[in-house]
């Protein structure tokens, strides 16, 4: 896999540049040490690869994990961070639906085979917020890639939870989520009972961003302390069993 990098911000991460298994080149965040026992793939949401999501990478490199983050509107528009606000979201939208979904999976595949350049056995984790809660879903059900995946108010996996995963998995949902039903929430729990699912009762969509109005500082940090205690069994656990 060609790579190159761009040491921009060298204290907190930098840029490189990765190709997918269907040629298409695109720019991931890396941050954490290359040797770290465990990896962790950081999935943006619809507003591309903001300062929040930059923030998650560097908190999870700072327990010790080595962190890629692609910048998945590459394959229609590089470099596209968005605005928090309705305009910034209208655009992600329409950046989104110019994308194939399988499409995604090949650039998130590209980050799970660059973490375990080198180590092949190197345990993998995904997490994802929003758009990313969903692509992270979708890369467990019909992928091999990871060890553990995590999902923050992902819209549209009840579409999709007919088939099970093929590693752990545990679910972020508010409980104020106005664009999530809370029927979806009950379709996942009956149809994946095997999965963790949490919901936060006061809590509305992208809760766990200080960027948004929607911000739930009790509820971001409950939602994160489960997330790392559940990357840190799953992928724990993985590496001393194989």
């Amino acid at each position: 896999m060609n790579q190159k990098s761009d040491k921009d911000h060298p204290a907190d991460g930098r840029k490189i540049t990765l190709t997918a298994r269907d040629g298409h080149s695109f720019e991931a965040w890396e941050v954490g040490s290359r040797d770290a026992p465990h990896s962790v793939v950081v999935v943006q949401e619809i507003f591309g690869l903001t300062d929040h999501i930059l923030t998650v990478c560097a908190e999870l490199a700072a327990k010790g994990y080595h962190v890629l983050a692609p910048a998945l509107f590459d394959r229609v528009k590089p470099h596209a961070v968005l605005a928090y606000n309705e305009t910034g979201l209208k655009e992600g939208l329409d950046l989104r639906s110019r994308i194939y979904p399988e499409s995604l999976q090949e650039d998130i595949a590209a980050c799970a085979e660059e973490l375990r350049k080198g180590n092949p056995h190197r345990v993998v984790g995904i997490i994802g917020f929003c758009w990313g809660g969903l692509i992270a879903w979708l890369a467990a059900v019909r992928h091999h890639n990871f060890d553990a995946a995590v999902g923050w108010y992902g819209g549209g996996i009840a579409n999709h939870c007919d088939t099970a995963p093929h590693c752990p998995v545990q679910l972020h949902f508010g409980g104020e989520d106005e664009s999530i039903p809370h029927s979806d929430v009950q379709a996942i729990r009956q149809r994946r009972p095997e999965i963790e699912v949490f919901v936060y009762d006061d809590a509305g969509h992208g809760f766990g961003c200080p960027q948004r109005p929607s911000f739930n500082q009790d509820a971001r940090d409950l939602a994160w302390s489960r997330s790392l205690d559940f990357l840190k069994e799953h992928l724990s656990h993985k590496a001393t069993s194989s």
